[in-house]
């Protein structure tokens, strides 16, 4: 295949660094606000302590009132610590700084912990009266939420322990993870490169290139298997014990009940995206027939088609995700305009700091912070839209304050996968050449089907090693890699073989540890958008003002009520199917482009 290519710049963002003084000056404010937050959450605590079940709604409104501002300076404390340590987990200042935050976080955690026991030992007729107050409406959802959790609440004493044992548990198990593959290297030619760096390589034209990329991030894995299978038996036994105490059902009960959805729902999605395997096999014997390669392996996945990669600079990347953005409406443009123009963002790769890319919603006083590793791909222009949705969804919905301005996570990716279909529309739109929109959109489809597909495979591995832990007690390594290599070789049905060297790769997956059962909601953002997405081309303007309403409104409401203005029932499995079979449109738009041009294999 013959193919063209923008001129390649090197990427320059070693001066793309957030700057956190929106947050604190300096590291003194931080800890002198710690001290004040902590002495008025203990006033608070002694005004209000056994009093909640006779306060008026007046009153609990003020409380809650009060208790918002102590969150959300709590919550910016933690944020700048936490972002800090973020882009050099190597420093020790920074990392005794965010573990002296967070003992500090605990503590004041612990002063507050009296007021939701009090209200969700509440009886319902008394409780449910409250509700309807008009006082109470700025705290209707998140007190309703409380009450959910009424079963699996401990004792008063009981939470303090967990609370306490969590910041030299749980926490430090997660840190020590983050820190062990912040400072790890891996050796590619006779240079050693970061986690970021190796990965990135998986995506390279070069097919020996991805190989050697694959054995070296498998030969530095193995180098700390060891510690990395003892942390992910220590947080599954963490995840054990605590659903325990609290009389969880099963493994991912607590996830869905903090994603504010059913058992059941979930389910549905599951099997819907289980039961269109088949699309993944179709999708990589199409890429195996473009790549010309007569098997493909593990390390093949990503291949691009071409010998010549797309490259962005930053100044490109950025003006293309504004563009797009602006495109759909001009408050999104605006918004996401702030994040380059106050220093909101760090780009660059440097050495100890955390691998992918996310944005942190902050706290509503603030704004959120997003962390990218830019290396110039067209993917990484589509992982900065990704963040960027997050950034703006996160910044509209501050007006619903702390309790209210984060969605659940079944929520959580629509803005952001939105924000990829938007840039990936104008790139679409702007290329002319065939074989280059070819390339693109088989780029496009490698995403989808990572995000829909892989994750809940992922999902399916987290079943069975959270289940394997509690029936079997601790796992092996080749215990992890059994079941991850049959859960991944599930969904490809035989159309990608797998290498010995594969069977590591689930040890340096964050979101396993960092928040157990969360990838599901992966695919649920890109199924709904996906099929938002087709109502948005049909509706247009009409539908982006929509849109807006459900980004502003945060989680001040229940997920379906919340996408009900869009004629979403996250209950029904045609409405799964509608996203599932924008995929397969997706898939056929390729095969027709190879069908209507004169076709060269690419290798």
């Amino acid at each position: 295949m013959n193919q063209t290519s923008k001129p390649a710049p090197v990427p320059t963002t070693q001066d793309i660094r957030w700057n956190l003084d929106d947050l604190y000056a300096n590291r003194e404010a931080l800890l002198q606000d710690l001290d004040e937050v902590q002495s008025a959450a203990k006033d608070f605590a002694t005004r209000y302590r056994e009093k909640v079940a006779s306060l008026s709604d007046k009153t609990l409104a003020q409380a809650l009132k009060e208790m918002e501002s102590l969150q959300d300076r709590l919550g910016r404390a933690y944020t700048y610590a936490y972002l800090n340590w973020c882009t050099n987990t190597e420093d020790c200042e920074r990392g005794a700084l965010l573990h002296s935050v967070r003992e500090q976080y605990s503590r004041i955690e612990q002063e507050l912990l009296f007021f939701d026991l009090e209200w969700t030992q509440l009886e319902d007729k008394p409780a449910e009266k409250l509700l309807e107050s008009s006082h109470l409406s700025p705290y209707k959802h998140y007190l309703e939420l409380q009450r959910l959790h009424k079963p699996h609440l401990l004792e008063e004493s009981e939470e303090k322990i967990l609370s306490e044992k969590s910041v030299t548990g749980l926490q430090a198990w997660n840190r020590f993870f983050d820190e062990l593959l912040g400072a790890a290297r891996f050796q590619f030619d006779d240079r050693k490169v970061t986690l970021q760096e190796i990965l990135a390589k998986l995506y390279k034209p070069d097919r020996e290139v991805r190989k050697q990329a694959a054995l070296s991030l498998t030969a530095t894995l193995e180098q700390h298997l060891r510690q990395l299978t003892y942390v992910f038996n220590t947080v599954l036994s963490d995840k054990y014990s605590d659903d325990r105490l609290r009389n969880y059902p099963h493994w991912l009960a607590s996830r869905n009940l903090s994603n504010e959805t059913s058992d059941e729902a979930v389910q549905v999605l599951v099997d819907a995206v289980t039961g269109r395997y088949d699309l993944v096999a179709r999708y990589y014997r199409l890429k195996q027939k473009l790549t010309g390669l007569e098997e493909l392996y593990d390390y093949d996945r990503y291949a691009p088609l071409g010998d010549v990669e797309i490259n962005y600079s930053w100044e490109q990347a950025k003006e293309t995700v504004l563009e797009a953005y602006q495109s759909f409406h001009p408050l999104l443009g605006s918004i996401a305009g702030e994040f380059f123009q106050h220093h909101w963002i760090d780009a660059a790769i440097t050495g100890g700091k955390v691998g992918g890319a996310f944005s942190h919603g902050a706290v509503p006083s603030a704004h959120p912070y997003v962390l990218v590793n830019f290396t110039g791909s067209v993917r990484d222009v589509q992982t900065l839209a990704h963040e960027l949705g997050h950034g703006v969804h996160q910044y509209l919905s501050r007006k619903q304050r702390v309790f209210h301005s984060h969605p659940p996570l079944t929520i959580s990716e629509t803005a952001s996968t939105f924000g990829e279909m938007l840039v990936f529309d104008r790139l679409m739109k702007e290329e002319r050449q065939p074989d280059v929109r070819l390339s693109m959109l088989m780029s496009k489809l490698d995403d989808t089907i990572a995000t829909v597909f892989r994750q809940v495979a992922m999902n399916h591995f987290e079943d069975q090693i959270h289940t394997a832990r509690r029936s079997k007690g601790e796992l092996s390594p080749d215990d992890f890699g059994e079941l991850w290599m049959k859960t991944q070789q599930e969904m490809f049905q035989g159309s990608v073989t797998f290498c010995d060297h594969y069977r590591v790769w689930w040890s340096y997956i964050p979101h396993f540890l960092h928040t157990p059962g969360y990838v599901y909601a992966y695919a649920f953002g890109e199924l709904l958008v996906l099929a938002l997405h087709v109502r948005y081309r049909q509706e247009g303007e009409g539908f982006a003002q929509r849109y807006l309403h459900l980004l502003e409104a945060g989680g001040s409401d229940w997920p379906h009520k919340l996408l009900q203005p869009l004629d979403v029932d996250l209950n029904d499995e045609q409405f799964w199917q509608q996203g599932l079979s924008v995929i397969e449109d997706l898939i056929s738009q390729a095969e027709g482009l190879v069908n209507s041009q004169p076709f060269t294999p690419a290798g």
